[in-house]
C-alpha cells in the first residue's frame, strides 16, 4: 500500500488549482443561493489557494471577489427587509 504520491506527480499544485476553481464556482453559485454559507467558503478556498501559490491566480481572485460579493448581496437584502432570508 502506497501512501505518498509517485515521484513525478505534483499534487500540491493540482490541489491549489482545484481550490481556485472551486472558490470561483462556489462564489458564483452563492450569488443565487445560500450566500451566507457559500460566500465564506469561497473566500476561504480562494485565500488558501493564493497562499499556497496556485497557477490559477486569476480564478482564485475572482472567487475571492465573488465570495465578498455574496456577503454584500446578503447584507443588502437583510437591510432591505430586516430578515436573514430572501426570495426572488
Amino acid at each position: 500500500m502506497q501512501l505518498t504520491a509517485p515521484a513525478g506527480r505534483r499534487t500540491g499544485i493540482r490541489d491549489t488549482d482545484g481550490m481556485a476553481v472551486a472558490s470561483f464556482v462556489l462564489g458564483l453559485l452563492g450569488l443565487l443561493v445560500l450566500n451566507v454559507v457559500l460566500g465564506p467558503i469561497a473566500i476561504v478556498l480562494a485565500g488558501l489557494a493564493l497562499w499556497r501559490g496556485t497557477a490559477r491566480r486569476g480564478r482564485a481572485l475572482l472567487g475571492l471577489g465573488l465570495g465578498v460579493a455574496d456577503l454584500v448581496v446578503l447584507a443588502a437584502f437583510i437591510s432591505a427587509d430586516n430578515t436573514m432570508s430572501w426570495s426572488l
